[in-house]
């Protein structure tokens, strides 16, 4: 099963504010440690605030940051928030499915079963458990710039 950059860009957003817990983030800081639009995030953390899986505060110490903590958050929960309207394959929508086979199929049953074995695992984890290295990637991804010590000038 293939997931959306959404679900993928959630995911991160979602890690990123279970290690950065000293403070409030914001998009832009999310943005530059993966990488990634800011345009795409703001969607993202739009969303997310409305499926209160974080909180959003404006003004001078406003940001972003977890509407519970990262062991109250089960992935599954995520995908199936973010992935609500993703369907694995055409059958699986009766109101758009023009399949032929359809009626005598079989393949819509292991796919169904796939999903929820795919759902059923990620519901085995939560944010807390993806996040457990919390320094490793601390590490690479709140890579402030530090101011850097004169050298020594060489003798020519």
């Amino acid at each position: 099963m293939r997931l959306t950059s959404f679900t993928d860009y959630s995911l991160r957003v979602l890690m990123y504010l279970a290690v950065r817990t000293d403070k409030n983030v914001t998009i832009s800081e999310i943005a530059t440690a993966f990488r990634i639009s800011e345009n795409h995030l703001m969607k993202v953390v739009h969303f997310l605030g409305k499926a209160e899986l974080l909180t959003s505060k404006r003004g001078k110490n406003g940001g972003l940051a977890l509407s519970r903590p990262a062991s109250e958050i089960r992935l599954g929960q995520v995908v199936r928030t973010t992935e609500a309207k993703t369907i694995p394959i055409e059958c699986f929508d009766r109101h758009t499915n023009k399949c032929v086979i359809t009626p005598v199929c079989q393949l819509k049953g292991a796919l169904l079963a796939a999903v929820r074995a795919f759902n059923e695992t990620l519901d085995r984890y939560t944010l807390a458990d993806v996040t457990g290295n919390q320094q490793a990637l601390a590490k690479i991804l709140f890579f402030e710039t530090k101011p850097r010590r004169a050298g020594r000038a060489r003798a020519a």
